[in-house]
């Protein structure tokens, strides 16, 4: 069901997307400002968890998967947390959480993207049992990683993401 237009795609992993089992899917593109969301799991013992990153700024999520079929209801809330988390402006999190009215799954569609997204699982795993860091921590940590796909422009999804919402809104 759309809402004025508004959707939200979630381009995750063969294995997330078994384990969501979605109704349907969708390949269109998102309407939200940090563009679609790419994804997969971590199989850390009894508590997976799910990794997802935003396709223009690289940001990442992190959040448990279970329940699986809820990830995408529960998305919202957890990318509010790490927006908040960042700064970005009340007026900015709300209308990407309008935005994400509808949500839909696809199946991936960028190598680029699924490399960030095996280097945020590595550095997530390696780090996990060393430091502790819940996830939300570990999220804002990942945030601060150097990212060739954007070394021509702000090196961290960090900073991209900051420049991103400080644009007017004619150019987002």
């Amino acid at each position: 069901m759309r809402h004025h237009g508004a959707v939200m795609i979630l381009r995750a992993t063969r294995k997330l997307l078994a384990r969501l089992q979605p109704a349907e899917t969708a390949p269109e593109a998102s309407t939200t400002l940090l563009g679609d969301w790419y994804a997969t799991y971590l199989p850390w013992g009894s508590g997976h968890v799910a990794i997802l990153i935003s396709d223009t700024t690289l940001l990442p999520v992190l959040m448990p998967l279970a329940p699986a079929k809820t990830l995408l209801a529960r998305f919202p809330d957890a990318l509010a947390e790490i927006l908040h988390a960042h700064q970005v402006p009340d007026h900015v999190i709300a209308h990407e959480r309008g935005q994400m009215a509808d949500t839909r799954c696809a199946t991936t569609a960028s190598r680029s993207r699924l490399g960030t997204l095996n280097d945020f699982s590595l550095l997530a795993t390696a780090t996990r049992d060393h430091d502790g860091r819940d996830l939300a921590a570990m999220a804002m940590w990942l945030s601060t990683v150097p990212c060739g796909p954007l070394y021509k422009r702000h090196i961290t999804p960090a900073d991209e993401l900051a420049n991103l919402v400080r644009r007017p809104p004619t150019q987002q």
